[in-house]
């Protein structure tokens, strides 16, 4: 699959990657870490490579200098009934290495993976994050994401759980929609 070029310090590739791709293993596992420090245990959310194959979303690995330091993906989710008639996806597995925040990488993945997901008919994007990730909540509201009224997954209940959502007009690129 080619790979997306990128501006990210001299280039970054952003390559399609099946789900159970070693890299995606590897940061998998890295961002498990993460969330066990924060939450003291880690992300519990059901995600299989079926969730991310061509007709149900994209899993997407960035590349700096041939090293894996960022990944993210969307999957279509099921009609959601506080969004009658939309085709939704949700973010998911958005994370970037430490060593390689603050650079804008975040920014361009999010970019990908809205192009992706509006060029296979997806409306609505929806995502869900935690209150002890206060970066995260801040790049997603910067790039349009919005309180959704549906709660949804595994964290529905929790109260620490944030849900952002957005809608993306058809006619507008991913650059379009972060204004």
């Amino acid at each position: 699959m080619p790979a997306i070029r990128s501006s990210y310090d001299g280039g970054v590739d952003l390559i399609p990657r099946g789900y159970g791709h070693p890299d995606v293993a590897a940061l998998v596992d890295l961002v498990q870490a993460e969330y066990r420090q924060l939450y003291g245990e880690g992300d519990a959310s059901v995600t299989t490579p079926a969730h991310f194959s061509p007709a149900n979303g994209e899993f997407l690995v960035g590349y700096v200098a041939g090293l894996p330091v960022a990944m993210g993906g969307w999957r279509r989710l099921a009609p959601a009934p506080w969004l009658p008639g939309r085709v939704t996806a949700e973010i998911k597995r958005m994370y970037v290495v430490p060593a390689s925040r603050g650079r804008g990488l975040a920014r361009q993945l999010l970019a990908a993976l809205e192009s992706s997901a509006s060029a296979a008919g997806v409306d609505w994007m929806v995502l869900e994050t935690g209150q002890p990730q206060p970066a995260a909540i801040s790049l997603y509201r910067q790039w349009g994401y919005r309180e959704v009224d549906g709660r949804f997954g595994r964290y529905y209940g929790d109260p620490e759980a944030v849900f952002l959502g957005k809608q993306f007009p058809q006619s507008a690129s991913p650059a379009q929609r972060a204004q």
